[in-house]
């Protein structure tokens, strides 16, 4: 399927960026015409990816998350976020509700959880010492307006 519209952000994982990300993210759907419920629910998708990314995958390092976005013709749209930290060693466990591997801190485990209840499908790749990406897709509802006009 032929792509509408492509984005892709590189930025430090530092706890501020999460509604940098978010904001990003707007911009990015806004042409597309989404309904206030798509763009509430990608954007707190994005924020506990980012969230996590920052948290867990570089857990308190220097480091640098990508922001990677994609929209079809067709209405889908791909947001990959992208680190290069510490990876996850059980990808299926770090799915389940309630797990965390933060005992310090004060984490629900539910990150995973609230990206799968507002997305429409959420992949995770994952190596121990590489990295993590998790890519969320959601079906937008692309108004006629969004369309691209070809002369």
């Amino acid at each position: 399927m032929r792509l509408l519209n492509e984005m892709r952000l590189d930025f430090p994982a530092i706890p501020e960026n999460e509604a940098f990300a978010r904001v990003v993210v707007s911009g990015f759907m806004l042409p597309l015409n989404p309904t206030l419920e798509q763009l509430a629910d990608v954007k707190t998708a994005v924020s506990e990816a980012v969230t996590n990314a920052i948290i867990h995958g570089y857990a308190g390092r220097r480091g640098t998350v990508r922001l990677h976005g994609a929209c079809t013709e067709d209405g889908v749209l791909y947001i990959d976020v992208i680190d290069r930290g510490r990876g996850i060693a059980d990808v299926e466990r770090a799915r389940q509700p309630f797990y965390t591997t933060d005992q310090g801190e004060e984490r629900s485990g539910m990150g995973f959880t609230v990206m799968e209840s507002f997305m429409d499908r959420v992949e995770v790749k994952s190596a121990v010492g590489e990295g993590t990406t998790v890519r969320l897709v959601k079906q937008v509802d692309l108004r006629e307006e969004a369309l691209p006009r070809h002369a």
